[in-house]
């Protein structure tokens, strides 16, 4: 199985990195630097795909690919 995208992202709002799943809505995180902001949304989407299976929510096959991986 593929695993998820990863978006990594410099928020000047926020004043540090900002990691989002685009296949998992709302599951996104925030650190110092990007390395911080991957661990954590790792353990956010962890907690993301456990709450959805709890409450026998669909799960979103990956699908999300960067414009750069399109064919076309």
């Amino acid at each position: 199985m593929k695993d998820y995208h990863i978006n990594i992202f410099y928020s000047d709002e926020d004043g540090g990195y900002i990691a989002d799943i685009p296949d998992l809505k709302a599951c996104s995180a925030f650190g110092e630097s990007p390395e911080e902001a991957l661990r954590e949304v790792e353990i956010a989407k962890a907690a993301w795909l456990e709450a959805a299976k709890q409450s026998d929510k669909p799960i979103p096959p990956p699908k999300y690919r960067p414009v750069i991986y399109e064919v076309g």
